[in-house]
């Protein structure tokens, strides 16, 4: 999953660390969100959108419109 989180980082100018002090994770995990090597739980995943005011569609794209389709129905 694509993400803007490096992009909301600057905007509020907060290295890696930072940020990562202020939600309760590690340098690495934000590098590994930020390099779409790592999807974060949805509790992380909301912190951060919380963190910079922001839905969770803003902060994170879907990949691809097969991401979006609607489950079968279970028979």
């Amino acid at each position: 999953m694509k993400n803007r989180l490096k992009v909301f980082r600057a905007m509020y100018d907060l290295t890696q660390e930072v940020l990562a002090r202020k939600l309760g994770v590690t340098r690495q995990t934000i590098n590994a969100i930020e390099k779409q090597r790592y999807n974060p739980s949805l509790e992380l995943a909301f912190k951060l959108a919380d963190f910079f005011g922001v839905t969770i569609e803003e902060l994170f794209i879907r990949d691809s419109p097969e991401d979006s389709a609607e489950p079968e129905a279970v028979q």
